[in-house]
């Protein structure tokens, strides 16, 4: 969906690297997180507070590829003893939750921490310690959420890639122990492989860093350099527009682009649901955004289907069979009856879903 708003923008995002620029492992060796090129993070503060979606002052800066490798670093910071032996430490999220947490808590079989499973359902005593994983908005429902673990032992990691106001009204600046964060979600470029987390406490932070030293040597310095150049354009099209009193048209604005988008795609998908009949949807809802200055309904980047046909167990399956391709509800600790749908993809494919789902009944 964002290549159509980059090919308007064009050049003015592009980033040229010369073959000697960034060739050390290091950006800067004296730095708590040493491979964290320096523009990078200040274009990523900037941009949290432009959009005001979460506070930055006082956090450690720590860059990672992607939210993937920075929520693995952040589950060994937590849980990696400082002397002695312990169990593993149990990692859960509240169903449905999204589906890549158990195999990326499972994949390396570690001594230190465990997939437990649906956080609403885990019994955990008054001092007994666990990770929750709080994705927020989630993926895949769009839903809200705060922790649900109220032990004193309760570590949440704040998965808030999808806190933007183009999913949802920013309500207020989030300000957790622990917030990931990823280019991905915000300007499209997945391919970058780039995210950030926020993290209070410095140990924890130094923890995170000595787990991707240890597991890529840092962090690729060619995607930080573009992503320093992309986050950089989008903060510049908002303070030049609120700066200046001539034509702001003039600099397309990403979060303006984006939140017509998805609410132009969330009213085509709900008519959809609505003349079907087949199908429901999570109820819409609003709120006043402090970076909109307006109240805006929830455009969340999944759509959370769910089949009331009688007889159907597996929507998927149903999906399927009308050539539209969805993840089932299963994956992500869910009913069968229910699948996600992805709401980002190019206008061609997007129409070509509407109009299949609005042909089943």
């Amino acid at each position: 969906m964002y290549e159509a708003f980059w090919r308007e923008v064009g050049d003015r995002a592009a980033t040229v690297i010369p073959a000697w620029q960034a060739m050390s492992y290091s950006s800067d060796a004296a730095a708590l997180c040493w491979f964290l090129e320096p523009g990078f993070e200040r274009e990523a503060r900037r941009l949290h507070r432009v959009v005001g979606n979460a506070e930055d002052d006082g956090y450690h800066f720590v860059v990672g590829t992607g939210a993937t490798q920075l929520y693995q670093a952040a589950m060994y910071a937590l849980s990696s003893p400082s002397t002695g032996d312990k169990p593993p430490v149990p990692v859960v999220s509240p169903a449905p939750y999204y589906s890549s947490y158990p195999p990326q808590t499972d994949l390396q079989l570690s001594g230190y921490y465990r997939w437990a499973g649906d956080a609403t359902t885990f019994a955990a005593g008054d001092d007994d310690e666990c990770i929750e994983l709080v994705c927020s908005p989630n993926n895949p429902d769009g839903a809200v959420r705060d922790a649900v673990m109220t032990s004193a032992g309760a570590m949440p990691i704040h998965d808030l890639v999808y806190y933007w106001p183009q999913y949802t009204p920013i309500t207020r600046r989030a300000a957790h122990d622990i917030m990931l964060f990823t280019v991905s979600k915000i300007t499209g470029h997945a391919g970058t492989r780039l995210g950030w987390a926020l993290v209070k406490d410095r140990e924890v932070a130094r923890k995170m860093v000595y787990f991707i030293d240890r597991s890529t040597i840092g962090v690729s310095k060619d995607s930080q350099l573009r992503a320093t150049k992309i986050l950089g354009v989008v903060s510049d099209a908002y303070e030049i527009s609120q700066a200046s009193d001539g034509d702001s048209n003039a600099v397309p604005r990403l979060f303006d682009f984006a939140r017509r988008r998805m609410e132009e795609r969330w009213r085509a998908l709900r008519a959809a649901v609505a003349s079907s009949g087949a199908f429901s949807l999570p109820d819409e809802t609003t709120g006043y955004c402090s970076f909109n200055k307006r109240t805006v309904t929830d455009c969340p980047a999944f759509a959370w289907l769910r089949c009331e046909k009688e007889g159907v167990e597996d929507c998927a399956e149903l999906l399927a069979g009308h050539r539209i391709v969805a993840r089932g509800g299963e994956q992500f600790g869910g009913d069968a009856r229910c699948v996600r749908i992805n709401m980002l993809d190019r206008d061609r494919v997007f129409n070509m879903l509407v109009q299949r789902l609005s042909s089943i009944n």
